[in-house]
């Protein structure tokens, strides 16, 4: 119980920092123009200060230290709090998202070719397979199980980049990125307390205690009163990366470990499920752009938060309806891999998927013709 106290008790600082931090961030946009300027491309009609993720970074990593450091001084072990793996897997995290901070912030304020951001997204996401952490086994899925190195390695790295730029890519209406962020951080972090790893549910919540006071000012700040703010790259970087990172542990097989992941398991499609919205979306884009003869890592408004506006569904309600449909694909996939093939299962959410964009695409397209 007293992992759980300190727990709780870090979400709420998170949350009190961030409430904190926020305001003076918006200060400072507004004095100095740090703006989103609208355009055709985007939702909102008039300039939004975008700073807002640079929150993240430093009470996720001021929360993870202080409430650490409150464990051993309360009598635990160190080596039952830190371990060497888990040191070495929480410090190329934060190496990583350093980096990735660093190039966020410098998007945010004065913009950064998609090649250059791609180089350090890839620098980052090799930090994972230094520090042990990579994807070696698919627990049947496709009929493999066990995944040898060299290609555990390199998917790895491609995962981690696809992940981060899923969460980017979505931040396309008020609350989205962050909505769909803090449910897949919850759900990771009652994994990781089910299975008794304190350390990374105590990152899951600290995450979440900081992404509620920004999504308060993202999703019902006024623009009008300068109480509105979007979290720009260097929060979506964060999120995705953070995300990425608790993936690729939770999908890792390890017959050492505490989460005992038996070949019936299905830890990968778990792991899917949280972020299937984002990821099959990023899918469904690109794929779209390759068959339009279209540069593929261009903006663009076929997004699935644009399919939803183009319906006519204004922003709230696009953001409900998307996080209630992200909550279905969750909880079938979830309860269908004990009783269904795992392939079976991951072959029904990408057809229902399909089917859904294939019949919202038939909507807009008789909107059009009225």
């Amino acid at each position: 119980m007293e992992n759980l106290y300190i727990i709780i008790t870090a979400f709420i600082v998170a949350v009190l920092l961030g409430r904190i931090i926020i305001p003076n961030i918006l200060i400072i946009s507004l004095r100095k123009r740090l703006f989103d300027e609208p355009d055709a491309r985007k939702i909102h009609k008039r300039p939004i200060p975008r700073l807002g993720g640079v929150t993240f970074f430093p009470v996720i990593v001021f929360t993870m230290c202080t409430f650490t450091a409150v464990r051993i001084l309360g009598g635990q072990p160190l080596m039952e709090i830190l371990n060497v793996k888990t040191i070495y897997e929480l410090l190329f995290l934060i190496s990583g998202l350093t980096l990735l901070y660093i190039v966020g912030i410098a998007d945010d304020l004065v913009g950064v070719r998609y090649r250059k951001k791609f180089l350090v997204q890839i620098l980052s996401a090799a930090a994972f397979p230094v520090s042990g952490l990579y994807i070696n086994s698919f627990y049947g899925l496709f009929g493999i199980h066990e995944v040898i190195p060299s290609v555990g390695i390199p998917l790895t790295i491609l995962l981690v980049v696809f992940i981060t730029n899923a969460i980017n890519l979505i931040d396309g209406i008020d609350g989205l990125a962050s909505g769909l962020s803090m449910v897949a951080l919850v759900i990771f972090g009652v994994i990781f307390v089910h299975y008794q790893y304190w350390v990374y549910a105590l990152l899951a919540f600290a995450c979440v205690g900081v992404i509620i006071p920004f999504f308060s000012y993202n999703v019902f700040g006024n623009a009008d009163r300068g109480r509105k703010i979007f979290m720009g790259d260097t929060g979506s970087l964060t999120l995705g990366y953070i995300l990425s990172f608790f993936v690729i542990k939770y999908c890792m097989y390890d017959p050492y470990s505490v989460i005992l992941q038996s070949s019936d398991s299905s830890p990968v499609l778990v792991a899917f499920s949280v972020l299937m919205v984002p990821c099959l979306d990023v899918v469904r884009v690109v794929l779209r752009r390759a068959r339009n003869g279209k540069q593929l890592f261009l903006p663009d408004k076929t997004h699935i938060h644009h399919k939803f506006l183009a319906m006519g569904f204004s922003p709230r309600r696009a953001l409900v309806t998307i996080q209630l449909m992200s909550a279905l694909f969750c909880a079938f996939t979830i309860t269908a891999i004990h009783f269904m093939d795992n392939t079976l299962v991951f072959v029904i959410d990408v057809l229902v998927w399909t089917g859904l964009n294939v019949w919202f695409d038939k909507i807009i397209n008789k909107r059009e013709k009225r």
